[in-house]
């Protein structure tokens, strides 16, 4: 398995952006799919978006398509969430997941990070 570490949330206003990281050790980083998830106070943890190994094929929740974007960069063993124009109902713990190729169809992942708080206020 891979040890994943996000870092990059905080406390912002509606409207304003962030960009979360992932850390990834490991030197087989590029042959995980990865995804982000969140988890906001008394709900389940929900599907954010999913690279594929490569980089160029990606999927969003319908929820932040067009607001997020999800990015990873192989030779950092680093995943990426920017995310703009952010929205309070978009405040959760937001976590990153490793998985085998596959994870991107599928969405199930079998590595997890500790999860980083994003907080909007309105």
């Amino acid at each position: 398995q891979v040890q994943l570490v996000e870092s990059g949330g905080g406390l912002v206003q509606a409207g304003y952006s962030l960009r979360l990281s992932c850390a990834a050790s490991g030197r087989t980083f590029s042959s995980y799919a990865m995804g982000w998830f969140r988890q906001a106070p008394g709900k389940e943890r929900e599907f954010v978006a999913v690279v594929n190994w490569y980089g160029d094929m990606t999927v969003y929740a319908d929820s932040v398509k067009g607001r997020f974007t999800i990015s990873r960069d192989n030779a950092k063993n680093t995943l990426y969430l920017q995310m703009i124009s952010l929205k309070a109902e978009d405040t959760a713990v937001y976590y990153c997941a490793a998985g085998p190729p596959d994870s991107y169809y599928h969405r199930q992942f079998d590595s997890w990070g500790q999860g980083t708080q994003v907080t909007v206020s309105s």
